[in-house]
């Protein structure tokens, strides 16, 4: 009968299989069900790949700013990218539309990332602690004047003798940023340096805030600051926290272009002295938009960060009501004047220059055996890159 077949195919089945005889009457009554695969769609390319290949010439020429400022620097570049590239009414549009997000993903195969270790040489200054303040709190200034300056060292692998340092300072409401160079860390020199950086703001200068370094801590910048009413004060020792502003731009606006290597000559310290007065400062502070946080919100153990607008730091200080209107009328004349991918171009000559003219310094080490080796500290070719 029907009941007795199906009892012998299901014996041999628990014998062949090893199967308990329930579960294999559940096997036999539940056939496996063959998987559907699903067709994927495939995503149309909105973005052409001349608009893509433009994108990364504007990415490379403006210094490899990140997305959020690479789309707020584009309608700034367009003009001049214009006569530089065949630019369609169709490309034009895609660079405009495109997202930060969408430019993240393009980029990302360009991106290469190098980190190396910061060699630092701030020494504490023992004068005038007790008459200069600690700041400590958060800045909330709506008046342009009040600056973070700190100071690069340029000394390579070792910070013996003189070398080059660069005298960082960046606005906290605008955050335009002026640099120069010094040959090591006299307190005249450096003063001089902050005069010169004072003469040439478009603002007046209401505040200087520093770290603990001899350079700053003196007699000289305390009589500098009480005659000309400056606000001068210092950060906590060892907290460079306090300094987060100056900190960031010590990074971007200095060590990111002139690398590790040790610059110790006059003919150098003219070099940079000569780019960071014109070309770098006008192409940091006309062509580069930067960001300012707004607020930090605690959401559980997540901490989420809102920042404005990108704009470049001459925007922001045509929004301003306590400017020089001279000197402001001279900036956008001239920043109107000024090619980007020309003024880019320059940089990197000027730079190439600085490079070669760069301290070969070699110094001689011993290892745990004796046996000396020697260090040769070679100038890198290319020190132009984005994290």
């Amino acid at each position: 009968s029907i009941r007795q077949a199906k009892k012998k195919i299901l014996d041999e089945f628990c014998n062949v299989c090893n199967y308990n005889r329930k579960y294999a009457i559940w096997l036999l009554n539940n056939p496996l069900k063959e998987k559907k695969f699903k067709s994927t769609r495939k995503r149309i390319f909105i973005y052409s790949q001349e608009t893509i290949s433009i994108l990364e010439s504007i990415w490379e020429a403006s210094g490899y700013l990140w997305s959020q400022r690479l789309k707020a620097a584009l309608p700034l570049w367009l003009p001049w990218a214009k006569q530089k590239f065949n630019i369609t009414p169709k490309i034009e549009k895609q660079l405009i539309s495109i997202s930060s997000a969408q430019i993240d993903r393009r980029l990302r195969n360009k991106k290469n990332r190098k980190k190396k270790k910061i060699y630092g040489t701030t020494r504490p200054g023992t004068l005038l602690k007790h008459n200069i303040q600690i700041k400590t709190d958060n800045w909330d200034v709506n008046t342009p004047g009040f600056m973070e300056i700190d100071t690069v060292s340029h000394s390579g692998p070792s910070a013996e003798g003189d070398f080059i340092l660069s005298l960082n300072c960046t606005d906290i409401h605008t955050t335009w940023t002026e640099t120069r160079a010094v040959m090591g860390k006299g307190q005249i020199l450096t003063l001089d340096a902050i005069e010169d950086i004072k003469s040439s703001l478009p603002f007046i200068l209401r505040g200087i805030d520093s770290d603990n370094g001899s350079e700053f801590i003196n007699h000289h910048l305390k009589r500098f600051c009480d005659n000309n009413k400056i606000q001068f004060t210092r950060s906590r020792p060892y907290k460079k926290d306090d300094n987060a502003h100056i900190e960031q731009k010590n990074w971007t606006h200095v060590r990111k272009i002139f690398g590790y290597v040790r610059y110790d000559t006059k003919f150098v310290l003219n070099l940079m002295n000569d780019l960071y007065r014109n070309e770098l400062c006008w192409f940091q502070n006309f062509f580069q938009p930067s960001v300012k946080l707004l607020e930090k919100i605690h959401i559980g153990s997540k901490l989420k960060r809102v920042y404005d607008k990108p704009i470049t730091p001459l925007q922001r200080v045509c929004k301003c009501k306590n400017v020089n209107p001279v000197k402001i009328a001279e900036l956008k004349k001239l920043s109107l004047s000024l090619n980007p991918f020309e003024l880019s171009i320059t940089i990197d000559k000027k730079l190439s220059k600085i490079y070669d003219a760069a301290s070969k310094y070699r110094k001689i080490y011993k290892n745990f055996k004796s046996e000396p080796y020697v260090v040769n500290n070679s100038v890198p070719s290319n020190l132009w890159l984005d994290s």
